[in-house]
């Protein structure tokens, strides 16, 4: 099943992070930090009509690319992480999750398993 949204982050790094707390079905796709006239157009196409999820680095990169980006997608969701942590991939899952949860993604987070009772 196809989802009906996307997410565009700047590297695999962050893509990876991302996909261990989201379902496969939602797509994630990489800017490579930089932002062609070619790459725009790829990811253009690859988006297609679905709604765009913005979730780069709280860095001058991170904001030059969401900058960009926010042209070519005027109606995108924008996904913040904090200053503190290194970029979308050094941030912990709990937060990861709290964030798509902010930005309505529930449907599509992979919760990790519960503890088992024995665990404190």
């Amino acid at each position: 099943m196809d989802s009906d949204i996307a997410i565009i982050v700047e590297g695999k790094n962050d893509k990876s992070r991302l996909s261990r707390v989201l379902s496969s079905e939602v797509p994630i796709h990489c800017t490579f930090g930089t932002l062609n006239t070619e790459r725009i157009e790829a990811l253009r196409k690859a988006v297609g009509d679905r709604q765009v999820y913005l979730f780069t680095d709280p860095d001058a990169s991170g904001r030059r690319i969401r900058g960009v980006l926010r042209d070519v997608f005027p109606d995108a969701e924008h996904i913040y992480t904090r200053r503190g942590y290194n970029g979308v991939e050094g941030t912990p899952e709990e937060y990861l999750i709290q964030q798509l949860e902010k930005a309505g993604l529930e449907a599509y987070i992979l919760y990790p398993d519960p503890a088992p009772p024995w665990v404190e």
